[in-house]
C-alpha cells in the first residue's frame, strides 16, 4: 500500500489541528489546545488504489520552529494554513514556503494554501 507523508504548517492558533482532526475523524474540535506534534494516519484512495495518508500536525509556536527542517525533510506534501482574521499568520506563510523550498532543494514541492475563517467554524461541520 502506497504511503503519502503530509505536513501541516502554519502559525499558532490558526486552526491546523481543527482542520486535521476534522479531516481524519469527521468531528470538529472547538477548544484550542496548543500542539507540539500530533501524527495521524488515514486510509484513502489515490488513483483507484488504496493508500495511507500520514499527516503530521506541527506546532505553530516559534519555540518549536527549529524542528521544522526535520518535518520538511521527511514530508512529501505540505498544507500551509493561515487565519483570515490574523494578518500576521498570512505573512508567516512566505518564510515557511521559502523554508520548504530551501530544505527540499526543489521549487516544485506539492503545497496547498488553506485559508481558515474561525467565524465560520461550528460543531455542525
Amino acid at each position: 500500500m502506497r504511503e503519502y507523508k503530509v505536513v501541516v504548517l502554519g502559525s499558532g492558533g490558526v486552526g491546523k489541528s481543527a482542520l486535521t482532526v476534522q479531516f481524519v475523524t469527521g468531528s470538529f474540535i472547538e477548544k484550542y489546545d496548543p500542539t507540539i506534534e500530533d501524527f495521524y494516519r488515514k486510509e484513502i484512495e489515490v488513483d483507484s488504489s488504496p493508500s495511507v495518508l500520514e499527516i503530521l500536525d506541527t506546532a505553530g509556536t516559534e519555540q518549536f520552529a527549529s524542528m521544522r527542517d526535520l518535518y520538511i525533510k521527511n514530508g512529501q506534501g505540505f498544507i500551509l494554513v493561515y487565519s483570515l482574521v490574523n494578518q500576521q499568520s498570512f505573512q508567516d506563510i512566505k518564510p515557511m514556503r521559502d523554508q520548504i523550498i530551501r530544505v527540499k532543494r526543489y521549487e516544485r514541492v506539492p503545497m496547498i494554501l488553506v485559508k481558515w475563517d474561525p467565524r465560520d467554524a461550528d460543531s455542525s461541520h
